[in-house]
């Protein structure tokens, strides 16, 4: 079985990876008790992965996955964007981003958004990959299910009618940002089985 990091300890996110890649043995920061905060200070989703995957696989010497993702609302120049988990300040607090993204919209029709997700995987050698898709929808005003996580309760999916927190974990591991990004990746990781898998 191949080892690896996630360069995380969102549980929502980890179960979300678990769950489409059973036979891989995903290892959480929090099970590695790391407690450092990595500063990202990239320009895009993709460098601050990079950041965080690079900085866990130099400090243990194993393969480590990370990605970014945010949400990005046409109408607020595409905020909040690499600042999502920290959009109503360093509290990462789910209820008071949401709060301020619909603040921040009252009063605008436009309600185009889209969760962007970028995943790059590094290795001890420095080798890395890297792939970024995302998942379309709007933003509503009222919070409408009790799954996922973030800016889910408030992103419809025009496709179903329903929020992203409305939807199953099986509906959301064919349509979300993380589930395209990670099939995306599907061939690099039988790639790293085959290599480094035990």
């Amino acid at each position: 079985m191949l080892d690896i990091i996630i360069a995380s300890t969102n549980k929502g996110k980890i179960r979300e990876i678990k769950n489409l890649y059973p036979n891989i043995n995903f290892i959480s920061l929090s099970d590695l008790d790391f407690k450092e905060e990595i500063v990202e200070d990239g320009n895009s989703f993709i460098e601050n992965a990079y950041i965080k995957a690079s900085y866990i696989a130099k400090k243990y010497h194993k393969i480590t996955m990370s990605d970014d993702s945010g949400l990005s609302v046409r109408a607020l120049n595409y905020a909040p964007g690499i600042f999502s988990a920290r959009y109503a300040g360093n509290m990462h607090d789910d209820n008071l981003n949401n709060a301020l993204l619909i603040k921040n919209l009252q009063g605008i029709d436009d309600r185009y958004a889209f969760y962007s997700c970028a995943i790059c995987i590094v290795l001890p050698n420095g080798e890395h990959y890297e792939v970024i898709k995302k998942c379309e929808g709007k933003i509503i005003d009222d919070a409408r299910g009790n799954g996922g996580f973030g800016y889910d309760p408030y992103f419809l999916l025009p496709e179903y009618n329903k929020t992203m927190a409305e939807i199953s974990l099986e509906e959301k591991n064919k349509i979300s940002h993380r589930a395209k990004a990670l099939r995306a990746l599907e061939p690099i990781l039988k790639e790293l089985e085959l290599k480094y898998g035990y």
